[in-house]
């Protein structure tokens, strides 16, 4: 069931969801409850190279000189899309109980690309020693 709402719900972001908070997302994984009732969605957020968004320091500039936090504009924007998302689901996967939806930000992509440089780093200090 988590693969199926998985599934659905990346196609229903990419292609149904009308919110500018909410961009490249990829959904990583769903952990669904043994009763339906509930399913925790895990998200990583892509920037326009196709890379995580930086961990440090997470926030970029924007007009007005005010700081935008990519995670939490878009974990803004999902929570908000939550109820359309659910019932969008509930017409697709024919379930007589739809679980409630919990948006969560992975944070493991981001931990792989830092340790991925570290060892790059690691080899490249190494070798021209």
């Amino acid at each position: 069931m988590a693969e199926q709402i998985q599934r659905e719900l990346s196609g229903l972001i990419r292609l149904d969801l009308d919110d500018p908070r909410v961009g490249l997302v990829t959904i990583t994984d769903v952990e669904v409850t043994g009763d339906l009732a509930h399913a925790k969605v895990f998200f990583t957020v892509l920037d326009e190279h196709g890379t995580g968004v930086k961990a440090e320091p997470g926030a970029v500039a924007v007009a007005g000189g005010e700081a935008a936090d990519p995670k939490a504009d878009t974990l803004a924007g999902l929570q908000r899309a939550a109820g359309f998302l659910r019932a969008q689901l509930g017409h697709r996967l024919l379930l007589r109980s739809v679980p409630q939806l919990h948006f969560t930000y992975d944070e493991s992509v981001e931990r792989g690309v830092r340790l991925s440089r570290l060892i790059d780093q690691a080899n490249d200090s190494g070798s021209q020693s």
